[in-house]
C-alpha cells in the first residue's frame, strides 16, 4: 500500500499520518515536546521537535502497517529556528539548548511597534500592521538584545522550512512561510531590501537574503533529491523519497478543507481552532482588510491571494478561562483522565438540549478572550482579555458557565473577522472548521450561532495532516497541481447552521462584547 505521508508540528506536539490517493486516513500518531514559558516568552528546542517528529512517523507506519511512503509534506506552527553555519542550534535566550522561538512568544512586541511607525510600503502586504508574531520583528529583538546569538546564526528558518531542511539538506524557503511571516512580496518574487534598510536588519539584505531565504519556492514543490540518508534512518523511511516545500500548520488545515466538493477555495473560509485561531480566505485579486495579515500571492492555493486572520488565543483562552475559576480542581476530579474542556462539552451538552439551553448556562457572562492580544481585526497586541457579569459562584455550575461564555467570546471573535472581511469586499459564505479544540459538536454549534456562520466539517479527521500529505502527493507527481490534490483528496462532511431562535440573543450579547473590549482598550 504506498501512501503519503503528512507530518504536522504544532505548539506542543508533533503529529504524523498516512493517507492514500483518496484521502483516507491509514494510521496516525503523537509524540510531545517541551516549551519552556516565561513572562513574555515562549522557547523550544529543533532537536526536541525533531525528536518528536521521528517517533510520530514511526508510530503512524506502525499503525498503517507499512513504511511504503511514496512522498513526504510538512507544516508547523510559524515559530522560528535558528542554526548556525555548521547547521548546530543557536540559543535564543539563557538556555543554549533552546534555538527556537514560538509563534506566540511577545518579546518583539517593542520592535513591532517601532516597525509599524515606519509606515513602509511592505506593510500593506500585513494588514497595515505588523504583529510580534512575525519574524522580522524577533529578528532585530535578537538583534538588539542577543547580538552574539544575531551574529552567529547562518540560517533563521521557519520551523516548517526547518523541517524540510532537516529533512533533505534543501535551505530552499516556502513562498507560505516568507511571504505570511517574514514579507517577502511572493506577487513580485522579491524581497524588499528597502524595508529591511529602513527597519534597522539591512545586513540581511546585504548576502542576498541567504540566511533568511535565498531561494523560494511553492507549497508541494519537490525539495533537493528528497529525504537524505541520515534523515530516512531516522524516520525509518526511504532515502530519496520525495519532499515537499511546507506550510505554515493553519494554512495545511486550510489546504487541506476548503477544496472539498460542493464548493471552492473562493466562498469558503478555514477556521482553524486550536491553541489559537486561524482565518484564512482566498481571494482572485489583492484584496486589503485592514487589521487581518495579507494580501499574500501563493501563501497557500497556488494562483490566488491569502487573506489570513485569526485569534491569538482560542483553545488556550478556554484553557486560561478556567484555570481562572475556584472550581477548577474539582472540575479536573470529576473529570478523570479526560481533558476538562471535552467533559465540559460533555457536560454541557447533557444539561442542554438546544442552543437556547446552553446560552442560559453562560449565567450572563460575557468574555472578551483577548488575553494574548487581538490578532485581527484590531491588530493590537496590547488588547487584554475581559470578563463581565461575575459573581460568588465558585462551584461547578460557575466553571461550566466560564466554558459556555468563552466558547461565545471566541465565536465572537469570529463574527468580528467575518464583518471586517465583508466590509472590505470579501464576503465569507461559509467556514470550514479544522483543529483539535473545535472538535465537539457544542463548540461547533456555539460557533455557527455566535458567528451567525454556517461552520462546514471536513469528512477527513485530520484536515491538517491531510493538507499536510497533499504537499507530498504533489511532490511524488502524484497531482500535477495541488488543486488538483485539494479536489481529489479531501471530501465534503457535515454542516453546522447557525440556529435562528438564538439570533437575537446573540446580537444584543455580541453588541456587549465590542462594548466591553472598546472599553478594555481604552
Amino acid at each position: 500500500m504506498s501512501v503519503f505521508l503528512g507530518v504536522d508540528v504544532g505548539t506542543g506536539s508533533a503529529r504524523a499520518g498516512l493517507f492514500d490517493a483518496a484521502g483516507d486516513l491509514k494510521g496516525a500518531a503523537s509524540e510531545g515536546f517541551a516549551t519552556w514559558r516565561e513572562g513574555d516568552r515562549a522557547e523550544q528546542s529543533s532537536a526536541d521537535i525533531w525528536r518528536a517528529v521521528c517517533a510520530a512517523v514511526r508510530g503512524a507506519c506502525a499503525e498503517a502497517g507499512t513504511t511504503d511512503v511514496v512522498g513526504i509534506g510538512f507544516d508547523a506552527a510559524c515559530s522560528m529556528a535558528v542554526l548556525d553555519a555548521e547547521d548546530a542550534p543557536v540559543p535564543v535566550g539563557d538556555d543554549p539548548a533552546r534555538d527556537v522561538i514560538v509563534w506566540m512568544d511577545q518579546r518583539a512586541t517593542d520592535q513591532a511597534a517601532r516597525i509599524n511607525a515606519t509606515g513602509h510600503p511592505v506593510l500593506r502586504y500585513v494588514g497595515g500592521r505588523i504583529s510580534p508574531e512575525m519574524q522580522t520583528p524577533k529578528l532585530l529583538w535578537l538583534k538588539e538584545n542577543r547580538p552574539e546569538t544575531y551574529g552567529r546564526a547562518a540560517r533563521f528558518l521557519d520551523l516548517a522550512d526547518f523541517l524540510t531542511f532537516r529533512a533533505t539538506g534543501d535551505d530552499t524557503r516556502s513562498t507560505c512561510t516568507v511571504t505570511c511571516k517574514w514579507t517577502f512580496l511572493a506577487h513580485e518574487g522579491r524581497w524588499d531590501p528597502s524595508y529591511f534598510e529602513t527597519v534597522g536588519l539591512g545586513d540581511l539584505a546585504a548576502d542576498g537574503f541567504a540566511r533568511i531565504g535565498g531561494r523560494v519556492a511553492v507549497p508541494g514543490t519537490p525539495l533537493g533529491r528528497g529525504l537524505s540518508r541520515k534523515s530516512a534512518d531516522e524516520l525509518g523511511l526511504a532515502p530519496g523519497t520525495p519532499v515537499g516545500a511546507g506550510l505554515i500548520d493553519a494554512h495545511a488545515g486550510g489546504l487541506g478543507t476548503v477544496g472539498a466538493p460542493g464548493g471552492t477555495p473562493l466562498d469558503r473560509m478555514a477556521y482553524v481552532y486550536g491553541t489559537s485561531a486561524c482565518t484564512m480566505s482566498s481571494a482572485a485579486g489583492p484584496v486589503e482588510v485592514p487589521g487581518v495579515w495579507g494580501p499574500y500571492f501563493d501563501a497557500m492555493v497556488p494562483g490566488l491571494w491569502l487573506l489570513e486572520g485569526g485569534q491569538s488565543a482560542a483553545g488556550a483562552a478556554i484553557d486560561r478561562l478556567l484555570a481562572l475559576h475556584p472550581a477548577r480542581s474539582q472540575g479536573l476530579e470529576r473529570a478523570g483522565g479526560t481533558p476538562l474542556p471535552v467533559w465540559l462539552e460533555e457536560e454541557a451538552r447533557r444539561r442542554a438540549p438546544d442552543p437556547a439551553a446552553t446560552l442560559r448556562l453562560a449565567r450572563g457572562l460575557t468574555v472578551v478572550p483577548d488575553f494574548l492580544g487581538n490578532r485581527a481585526p484590531l491588530a493590537d497586541p496590547a488588547a487584554r482579555a475581559v470578563i463581565a457579569g461575575l459573581g460568588m459562584d465558585d462551584g461547578l455550575d460557575g466553571l461550566l458557565a466560564f466554558y459556555v461564555a468563552g466558547l461565545i467570546g471566541v465565536g465572537y471573535g469570529l463574527r468580528q473577522i467575518v464583518e471586517a472581511q465583508a466590509e472590505a469586499g470579501l464576503p465569507v459564505r461559509e467556514a470550514v472548521i479544522s483543529g483539535g479544540a473545535g472538535a465537539g459538536p457544542l463548540v461547533r454549534q456555539v460557533t455557527a450561532d455566535a458567528a451567525n456562520l454556517p461552520i462546514l466539517v471536513p469528512s477527513t479527521p485530520e484536515p491538517v495532516l491531510l493538507g499536510a500529505a497533499m504537499l507530498g502527493a504533489r511532490a511524488a507527481g502524484r497531482f500535477a497541481a495541488l488543486k488538483e490534490a485539494m479536489a481529489e483528496m479531501s471530501g465534503p462532511g457535515s454542516r453546522v447552521s447557525p440556529d435562528p431562535s438564538v439570533q437575537t440573543v446573540h446580537v444584543a450579547g455580541y453588541r456587549r462584547f465590542r462594548a466591553l473590549q472598546a472599553a478594555a482598550r481604552s
